[in-house]
């Protein structure tokens, strides 16, 4: 046989193999990095739960990108708004307990008057704040309670929407920094203790409201993508220290220097194990956090177009076929999702600390697309790499 023989063999092989290249699936690490070359995603954390079991935790990309870092497993985050869980769960207990009630006028919960001038003879319970039903509004901010207070602000009532508590609903920030004030003067204690001794200890989980508290070798950096530059700019104030407000602290009033409404800082592993609590109605591993009551309770939604209950959404549109349940979170250029089923028994988590991000019906879909692929390849699908 000739050499040129041998040359059109090689060539056809070489062809062969293409072709099957082409037609191969591609394995779940091949897709999500796929995913964050599509949206240049600096990195990502991301959990699997299914039957119950934490089957996938992986990381990929940068920690921080002027080093090169690379993300691990065990690095903590600053969640944003999936943070407002562990502050309603945290305010369950509480209920359970008799300490309080969900149709309580808050008001009476925080100390000054809490009422929509437009509607002044309506309280505003628990539930509505809780709910993002409240007629509450962050247009004036929300880093204070003196920005709501009648005795603090001239214009407290810019605080508020037009329509009647209950009536209407509008996420808003400010009402999960009052719902953590409402924990701090119920149970006695600093919100961040509240939550680290009676959620996260008793689950065995790292992480916290406090930064100071924390490991910062664990930190991750986060990346607001600047659209003009085309560059990712770190956001250091996602970790600032709360150690010189801390002189002056006032309990259940200060409690929004912890940020209950955006303010927890966990592992992508760490919240797939809280997430499997809420999955499970309140229960993980035979340790009861909150009773399946006051779970159900946080998965029924209140509102009938957001389908919002107690900082919990439920969404049928984020993996077809399958009503899912759980939050996002944005702040500081971080996204994250956490979205459990809790009858199926699956439950999918990810975070990235930076990314371009599009949306699509007010949906991030880098973390769309990262969540359907997760579920295609290890929920429908056996668990393979």
């Amino acid at each position: 046989m000739t050499p040129t023989y041998f040359n059109r063999i090689s060539i056809l092989l070489v062809a062969w193999l293409a072709f099957a290249g082409c037609n191969r699936q591609p394995t779940a690490t091949e897709d999500l990095q796929a995913i964050m070359d599509k949206y240049e995603a600096v990195g990502m954390s991301v959990a699997v739960v299914k039957d119950n079991k934490l089957i996938y935790n992986e990381s990929f990309g940068f920690k921080d990108i002027t080093s090169k870092t690379p993300l691990q497993n065990d690095d903590i985050f600053r969640i944003a708004s999936i943070s407002k869980s562990f502050t309603a769960t945290s305010l369950m207990q509480l209920v359970e307990a008799g300490k309080l009630s969900l149709d309580a006028d808050v008001s009476d919960l925080v100390g000054f008057r809490i009422r929509n001038p437009k509607f002044p003879d309506t309280i505003i319970t628990l539930r509505m704040i809780l709910s993002h039903t409240s007629s509450i509004s962050d247009k004036n901010g929300y880093f204070t309670l003196d920005i709501i207070n009648p005795d603090k602000n001239p214009e407290w009532a810019g605080s508020y929407n037009d329509y009647a508590p209950g009536m209407g609903y509008q996420y808003c920030n400010l009402n999960f920094n009052l719902a953590g004030t409402i924990l701090e003067r119920i149970s006695g204690e600093r919100f961040d203790q509240y939550v680290k001794h009676h959620i996260l200890d008793p689950l065995g989980l790292y992480g916290g409201y406090d930064v100071d508290s924390l490991d910062n070798g664990k930190f991750v950096t986060l990346y607001t993508y600047n659209s003009d530059s085309l560059q990712f700019e770190a956001s250091p104030e996602a970790y600032a220290s709360r150690s010189d407000s801390m002189a002056s602290y006032t309990m259940g009033y200060s409690t929004p220097i912890f940020s209950p409404t955006g303010g927890m800082k966990i592992s992508a592993v760490d919240l797939a194990r809280y997430m499997m609590m809420h999955m499970n109605y309140g229960t993980s591993e035979n340790i009861a956090i909150i009773s399946k009551e006051s779970a159900q309770t946080m998965q029924t939604p209140l509102s009938d177009d957001e389908h919002y209950g107690l900082a919990l959404w439920t969404m049928d549109s984020l993996i077809p076929g399958k009503t899912m349940v759980g939050h996002t979170g944005s702040a500081y250029g971080l996204y994250s999702a956490m979205f459990f089923h809790p009858e199926e028994k699956f439950g999918l988590v990810v975070i990235t600390n930076g990314c371009n991000a599009t949306f699509t019906d007010d949906f991030n879909d880098f973390l769309k697309e990262s969540l359907n692929s997760l579920y295609t390849h290890y929920i429908t699908t056996g668990p393979a790499k």
